[in-house]
C-alpha cells in the first residue's frame, strides 16, 4: 500500500508556515524572516519514503489585497484550498484565521484539517489549552497539534497524523524529486530574502527579482540577476553609497546561493526601475504571478 497526497499549508502571515514546511520536508524550501508577507508564491516541497509521498504546499499569508500583487498572491491561497488532500492550517496562540472567507471555506468544506497552533514557547499551558478548546468547538473534525516548528516540537506528531489520513495513491512525482521550482526560482527567492532582512521600510516589499541568466557549471553557477524596484529613488538605497548595500547582498545571496546548490556561484546583481510593477499586470505575469 502506497499513500500520496497534497498537504497545503494555510494561514495568516508571519506565523510560521514557511518554517513548518521546511522543518518537515527537510530543506530550507521556502525562505524565513521576521518581515510579514515573505512568500509570494504557492512553493511545492515533497517529501518521500518507501510507502509514501507527501506534496506540502508553502501558501503565501491571507491578507486584504491593497495591491494587483496582493490579488494573485491570494490566487495562490485559492488554488491551494481546492485541491488540498489535507488542509494544514497554522495558527499561533495569539490569534484567530483572520480572514473569515477562508475560514469558513475550510470549515464547510469535507477535506481533514491538522490545525497547528504554532509558537507555543511563547505561551503558558492555560493559554495553550484554552487555544485548543477554541480550535476544537470552531472545526470540530480538525486534529489540533500545539508545536513549535523552530525547535521541531511535536512535529512527529504532525507527520504521523499526516500518514495516518493521507490517501491511498501511487506517487504524483518522481521520487527522487524535492520540489516542482527550478533553481533560478530558488537563486531569485535566496536574493529576495536578503533583500528582506538587509533593508528597511518599503525597500523590500517593492523589490521583485528575476534571473535573466542561469549557467550551470561543473564546479561553478554562473547567475546573473536583477533587482526590480518601483521608483528611482529607490535605486539609490539599492545600491547604498558608492554600491555598499548591493555589495553586501552579493556576498550574502552567493554564500546562501552557494550552501543550497553544494558548488561555488558567480553572482551579479543589476539593479532596473519599473514604475508601479505590484499593480501592471503584466510585469506580474513577467515575474511568475499571472495564473
Amino acid at each position: 500500500m502506497h499513500k500520496a497526497g497534497f498537504v497545503n499549508i494555510i494561514g495568516n502571515p508571519n506565523v510560521g508556515k514557511s518554517t513548518l514546511m521546511n522543518a518537515l520536508v527537510g530543506e530550507n524550501l521556502s525562505i524565513i524572516t521576521y518581515k510579514a508577507q515573505t512568500t509570494r508564491h504557492r512553493i511545492m516541497g515533497i517529501a518521500n519514503g518507501e510507502d509514501f509521498q507527501i506534496i506540502y504546499s508553502d501558501t503565501p499569508g491571507i491578507v486584504n489585497p491593497h495591491y494587483k500583487l496582493h490579488e494573485q498572491m491570494m490566487s495562490f491561497v485559492s488554488s491551494a484550498l481546492q485541491d488540498a488532500d489535507i488542509f494544514l492550517l497554522v495558527t499561533e496562540v495569539g490569534e484567530s484565521l483572520k480572514n473569515e472567507k477562508t475560514l469558513e471555506y475550510i470549515i464547510h468544506s469535507n477535506t481533514p484539517v491538522i490545525l497547528v497552533i504554532n509558537k507555543i514557547d511563547l505561551s503558558n499551558q492555560q493559554v495553550i489549552q484554552e487555544k485548543i478548546d477554541y480550535w476544537q468547538k470552531i472545526i470540530p473534525r480538525a486534529k489540533v497539534i500545539p508545536a513549535c516548528a523552530t525547535e521541531r516540537f511535536n512535529l512527529d506528531k504532525i507527520f504521523e497524523s499526516i500518514i495516518e489520513i493521507l490517501p491511498e495513491n501511487p506517487p504524483y512525482f518522481p521520487k527522487d524529486e524535492l520540489t516542482d521550482k527550478s533553481m533560478r526560482f530558488f537563486a531569485s527567492e535566496i536574493i529576495r530574502e536578503n533583500i528582506l532582512l538587509l533593508y528597511n521600510k518599503e525597500i523590500p516589499y517593492s523589490a521583485e527579482v528575476s534571473i535573466d541568466e542561469y549557467k550551470e557549471g561543473e564546479d561553478i553557477d554562473k547567475i546573473s540577476a536583477v533587482i526590480y524596484i518601483e521608483r528611482e529613488s529607490q535605486k539609490g538605497i539599492i545600491l547604498g553609497q558608492g554600491g555598499k548595500m548591493i555589495k553586501q547582498l552579493g556576498i550574502q545571496a552567493r554564500k546562501e546561493i552557494e550552501a543550497f546548490t553544494g558548488k561555488r556561484c558567480y553572482l551579479q546583481l543589476f539593479v532596473k526601475v519599473r514604475n508601479n510593477w505590484r499593480n501592471n499586470l503584466k510585469d506580474l505575469k513577467y515575474f511568475g504571478y499571472g495564473q
